[in-house]
């Protein structure tokens, strides 16, 4: 089915003529449970908005429409939409879940017990500022950038590492650690500088398993990481232009990076090599809504939560969703100057973000894993190519387990 769009969110205060009040939507993030949205809408402001359980509540949020950012949504337990004044144009953010505090732990925030949502926020002068969502206070300020933050990853797995790019062509790792010895309100550590880039830094994502890191940056090469040793793994080569995105799925098995170059390379991230490519030719021309090849640049990719999926914006004026095992997209939407893109954690949503500051949900393929398919998962979740290849099973379940079956 074709995405529909669902909703459509608008900045609730009126366009500035200042420069730095810089109107676009770089980055959308949900929360891991799903429970929270953030969207970083423009003149220096984020909104979190509590998340809708059903599909039936997410359309009523299309009234926000003409109500804009002023709205108040109400979510299971009563929470509140929270606005927050970053003071700085934002471009990365990403949500994580803190372990619960236990007795004796200074920790003022976050209720004995209760695990602590926080969300960080890459700001225009090079600070992050991580926030906690219950109650919308500002943390603290991680400092030591010295651009732009583009963007922010934090590990999958619950740990509080952020690893965060930026245009002074750095990558920086920190360590968020609460414990007694460092209270929550203080800094948190610097772990690592990663240097290797030599262009702007876009985009960086940690792999579910949390032992690779993937980042992009104005270069037509994409660096690999390890997040154990903190050391360059290999350069993946094949792009033509600026690699802009990067995601890894849900089993760290696969690795996608979209480019300038209107591709998006699907990679085996152990072995380097391409598996395939997915060409952004321009449509039937009674659909094509762009008006030169060009126009067709990547912005954004990520991968579905069940892993069977890839979602896709192009300056071509198109949101396109991939089936895993095709070479041409399943379904596709049109929409307006969109900058990035990011699925709902249970699956079924799409959210968007545009230049002009709007933020759109729009309906994803829902899909039953078939077993094959979940049995493949969940042993690369813990089995790398490698050690796939050394399996006593035939030839056609190692192409399978390792994708080599389209």
């Amino acid at each position: 089915d074709e995405p529909v769009l669902l909703a459509e969110l608008k900045p609730g205060r009126p366009q500035r003529y200042d420069w730095k009040s810089s109107c676009e939507t770089w980055s959308v993030a949900f929360s891991p449970d799903g429970a929270w949205f953030a969207w970083s809408q423009g003149h220096c402001v984020v909104k979190l908005i509590p998340w809708p359980l059903g599909e039936a509540e997410l359309c009523k949020t299309s009234e926000r429409k003409s109500r804009g950012g002023k709205a108040e949504a109400k979510s299971h337990g009563g929470a509140k939409e929270k606005t927050l004044e970053c003071g700085q144009i934002v471009w990365g953010l990403a949500f994580s879940t803190w372990p619960a505090a236990e007795d004796g732990e200074a920790d003022p925030t976050c209720a004995v017990g209760l695990p602590c949502l926080v969300l960080a926020t890459g700001l225009n002068d090079g600070q992050i500022k991580v926030w906690e969502v219950q109650t919308g206070h500002l943390l603290f300020s991680l400092l030591g950038h010295q651009d732009v933050v583009r963007d922010l990853s934090f590990a999958p797995n619950g740990s509080p590492i952020l690893v965060s790019a930026s245009r002074d062509k750095t990558l920086r790792v920190w360590d968020l650690s609460r414990d007694g010895r460092r209270p929550l309100l203080c800094p948190g550590r610097q772990v690592q500088v990663l240097s290797g880039h030599v262009q702007w830094v876009y985009c960086c994502s940690i792999s579910p398993d949390c032992s690779m890191l993937c980042s992009a940056a104005g270069e037509k090469s994409a660096l690999l990481w390890s997040m154990r040793s903190y050391t360059l793994i290999r350069r993946l080569e094949g792009h033509q232009s600026s690699v802009v995105s990067c995601d890894f799925s849900p089993d760290s098995a696969l690795l996608v990076t979209a480019s300038y170059d209107a591709c998006v390379i699907m990679w085996d991230p152990y072995t380097g090599e391409q598996l395939r490519t997915l060409r952004h030719v321009p449509l039937h021309p009674t659909l094509d809504y762009s008006t030169e090849i060009h126009t067709s640049s990547l912005r954004s990719v990520c991968f579905s939560p069940e892993g069977l999926y890839l979602a896709t914006v192009a300056d071509d004026r198109l949101l396109r969703i991939w089936a895993l095992e095709l070479r041409s997209p399943v379904a596709f939407a049109p929409m307006t100057n969109g900058l990035c893109c990011i699925y709902f954690p249970h699956g079924g949503f799409i959210a968007t973000g545009t230049r002009d500051g709007h933020v759109q949900f729009w309906t994803a393929p829902r899909v039953l894993s078939s077993l094959k398919h979940l049995c493949r998962k969940a042993l690369r979740t813990f089995l790398t190519t490698h050690q796939v290849r050394a399996l006593p099973i035939p030839r056609k379940l190692k192409e399978f387990l390792t994708y080599r079956t389209f």
